[in-house]
């Protein structure tokens, strides 16, 4: 009985080997923030390796080096922003992707805040009509932030001057001392934001750019051509993780156990040196949706690109089809 029993775990852990040893290894870019959780989520629950991926997730601080790292081949796949710095590397090596949707903005959904300095607001900017003239924080040119303020700007008809702070904490900072008026910031940023009277909220990027697709999945040309199932199977891992996701914290369908489980995942990865209590709260404050299915918005994406091209931060032969992948 005993022989029998060794063999027959010996027939699983050899089983297990070659699952494991079958198991395509893939590299997965990700920074700490929330609107990344579906990776995280994908590989605690195993999506990654229930899809035959072996997915070791690779840390970054920035989405221009996750950009460059996918361009040259060190990761696989990413999420980030459509901005100059990602359509630049598309437009003069060809080298990378776009095949999917991560963070959107949607009616009824808590999104990008549009937030006033407190100084601003006291002096008279308590809505976006009040833009005109106004100093606009954004992270560098070309980055989504610098995209999201031209739109603001045009719908209410106003000229902003752009300061470029390089990242979120400073753009925080300067508001708080007044040294910029005006910034939008993703919802748990903005909530802590206004808690410490730092900011007071105006309006909604939503109601200025509906359906705007914030974040993109992207891969390397090379992968996507050679390597269309790998491609296909790590979209099917991330909407299952945006699934689980949306359920915890933007729809709120998943019972407290579920949702504490989903909360977990994300805590391994966002807010490490926060206990589990306030990581807790700040992931459910920040909360906001992941495009269903990691469905990519084709057409707001072509938008953002023409944008891109009026204002000369990416060559007008940058092709929008080859950019994006089925």
């Amino acid at each position: 009985m005993k022989a029998m029993l060794r063999a027959a775990l010996a027939a699983v852990l050899a089983v297990a080997a070659f699952a494991a040893q079958a198991a395509d290894k893939v590299k997965v870019g990700y920074i700490a923030l929330p609107s990344h959780a579906p990776s995280f989520i994908a590989k605690e629950k195993g999506y990654y390796a229930a899809e035959g991926l072996d997915a070791e997730l690779v840390p970054f601080q920035a989405a221009q080096a996750m950009a460059v790292a996918i361009a040259s081949g060190d990761i696989d796949f990413g999420v980030t922003a459509v901005s100059g710095g990602l359509l630049n590397l598309a437009a003069r090596g060809d080298t990378v992707r776009i095949f999917g949707g991560a963070l959107e903005e949607a009616d009824g959904v808590p999104g990008h805040k549009i937030l006033a300095s407190k100084a601003a607001f006291d002096g008279g900017l308590q809505s976006p009509m009040e833009l005109d003239g106004k100093r606009f924080a954004i992270t560098t040119q070309g980055s989504s932030f610098e995209y999201m303020g031209a739109q603001i700007a045009a719908k209410v008809e106003a000229k902003v001057k752009t300061v470029a702070l390089n990242n979120m904490p400073a753009i925080a900072a300067a508001l708080q001392a007044g040294k910029v008026d005006v910034a939008v910031a993703q919802p748990g940023i903005a909530a802590d934001l206004v808690a410490k009277g730092a900011a007071v909220e105006i309006g909604k990027v939503v109601d200025f750019l509906p359906g705007y697709q914030v974040t993109v999945l992207f891969t390397g040309t090379k992968l996507a051509q050679e390597k269309p199932e790998q491609m296909a199977a790590f979209k099917r891992a991330f909407a299952k993780g945006a699934a689980d996701y949306n359920a915890a914290l933007v729809d709120k369908s998943l019972d407290a156990a579920a949702t504490e489980a989903v909360i977990a995942a994300i805590h391994k990865y966002v807010y490490v040196d926060r206990s589990a209590e306030e990581a807790s709260r700040l992931i459910r404050e920040g909360a906001m949706l992941i495009s269903p299915e990691a469905r990519l918005n084709r057409d707001d994406v072509r938008k953002q690109i023409g944008w891109f091209k009026a204002q000369k931060l990416v060559p007008d032969t940058l092709d929008i089809n080859a950019l994006l992948a089925d």
